[in-house]
């Protein structure tokens, strides 16, 4: 049996964003945790599958959900994260390396909020496994644009729900608002565990060698 459990956010550190708006996604974040334990927990029984086609079937729905609430649970936890305690001060290795590919973090921060301004779901800096640089992903929903080995460094929610609440329509302030609470500690620390992993060799990232970083 599949029980993954929803994991838990210190919200208080948060500045500019309502416990009110916070909370109520936090349920949403809950519902995928419970979605996806519903369809893991589906017995794998090929006689519930005959229908199976690629327009619409039992297996097609399963799958479809499937990807969509485990990146649901995915993102909701790598953003919650990056946004929750920890130094909001710009800084560390990280900062470092995105100074060198965009030019300046203030371009950085202007390329980045133009990325939410355009998607209709997630805007994610990455490395990519291809070629061991940042890029900034859009994504317009869990589910489609996602980027496979590609090692998310920050993640930034501009579904609606993230941010109607407070901010009705003017999601550029909220964005504003999400950039002075990113937790560049937790940044930090992402960008470490990927430079470990290459290290050590773990084969998912073999082959992007860290040489290109310059800490």
């Amino acid at each position: 049996m599949y029980n993954i459990r929803p994991e838990t956010f210190d919200f208080r550190s948060i500045k500019g964003i309502s416990s009110k708006q916070l909370d109520e996604h936090y349920k949403l974040y809950v519902g995928y945790v419970n979605s996806l334990n519903k369809i893991w927990n589906t017995p794998y029984i090929a006689a519930n599958y005959e229908d199976s086609n690629p327009t619409y079937s039992t297996m097609r729905s399963l799958k479809r959900g499937e990807t969509y609430a485990l990146d649901g649970v995915k993102l909701h936890q790598l953003y919650f994260e990056n946004m929750t305690g920890g130094s909001n001060t710009p800084g560390g290795s990280i900062l470092n390396i995105i100074k060198n590919q965009f030019s300046s973090y203030d371009n950085f921060i202007s390329y980045f909020t133009n990325v939410g301004l355009s998607i209709r779901g997630w805007a994610v800096l990455s490395i990519d496994s291809l070629d061991n640089k940042l890029h900034i992903i859009g994504s317009d929903s869990h589910d489609n644009g996602a980027v496979w080995l590609s090692y998310p460094i920050l993640v930034m929610d501009v579904y609606e729900h993230a941010y109607f609440m407070d901010f009705g329509t003017d999601r550029k302030k909220y964005i504003s608002t999400f950039i002075k609470n990113i937790n560049w500690s937790v940044l930090n620390s992402r960008f470490k565990k990927y430079i470990s992993m290459q290290s050590m060799n773990i084969k998912p990232y073999r082959y992007c060698p860290f040489k290109y970083f310059n800490m």
